[in-house]
């Protein structure tokens, strides 16, 4: 069987999006293929997201904002979306999920770090799901 793939979608792509991806690389491993995406696009990742990731030992500055194109989530086997709205187009035979986070942008570190653990305890259930 080829690994699933899961994309993770917000508006700007800069924060809760790229600290999902992160935690996923870092809790799957090479059991899933991630990528992650945003509708409208910020031209760097948010720094205090990356503060706070590098904080539990996961680097994402290397990490660029990607414009969600559609053929993103028509190959994706799982879809989360994180406040981006109707932006992001729907496919039958997709997994889809609705993450309702806080935007980390322009909050202090105190607020992304709990962001931050919300979405390892949202990433946890679902490694544990694609790998049932």
């Amino acid at each position: 069987m080829s690994k699933p793939v899961v994309l993770f979608v917000c508006v700007h792509n800069a924060g809760r999006s790229q600290m999902a991806a992160g935690w996923l690389r870092q809790l799957a491993g090479d059991s899933v293929e991630v990528r992650s995406a945003g509708s409208e696009p910020r031209d760097r990742i948010n720094p205090t997201a990356v503060e706070a990731m590098r904080e539990v030992g996961i680097d994402i500055t290397g990490n660029v904002p990607q414009v969600l194109q559609t053929e993103d989530v028509r190959a994706s086997d799982v879809v989360i979306t994180m406040g981006c709205g109707d932006a992001c187009p729907i496919f039958p035979g997709k997994r889809y999920e609705d993450w309702e986070l806080t935007d980390p942008a322009g909050q202090p570190i105190e607020i992304v770090r709990e962001v931050r653990d919300e979405i390892r305890t949202r990433i946890e259930k679902l490694v544990a799901e694609l790998q049932a």
